[in-house]
């Protein structure tokens, strides 16, 4: 993926996107190997709730879609006791597709809205 091409992207979504503490902005990191959910209140500038790979219990070989959805419920258990239900989704320029499709999806199943 071209890093022009990205950042593009990305400065596009995000300009379509802000974070209330009535909707906060989940926002999406991904890498190669590790993906990080952070959810963002962007009126402080301050991280309210993140999650990553650190926060899951892993059983055996797991493959990376699998880690992405086990992150996206560990990231709703966190909000939920912050008493945090509806966010904004954003996915920082990367396509909802795969992975990040994946972290979304288990975001809502743990109990977060979009």
């Amino acid at each position: 993926m071209d890093r022009r091409a990205w950042e593009h992207r990305k400065k596009n979504v995000r300009a379509k996107i802000t974070g209330s503490l009535k909707y906060p902005r989940l926002n999406v990191f991904r890498s190669s190997k590790h993906i990080y959910a952070v959810i963002i209140d962007d009126q402080i500038g301050e991280a309210l709730v993140s999650a990553s790979e650190k926060d899951i219990k892993k059983e055996g070989k797991v493959i990376k879609q699998e880690k992405a959805f086990l992150v996206g419920k560990a990231l709703a258990q966190k909000a939920k006791k912050k008493r945090l239900s509806k966010v904004v989704f954003d996915r920082s320029g990367y396509l909802y597709h795969g992975r990040v499709k994946q972290l979304a999806e288990g975001a809502r199943e743990g109990g977060l809205k979009f």
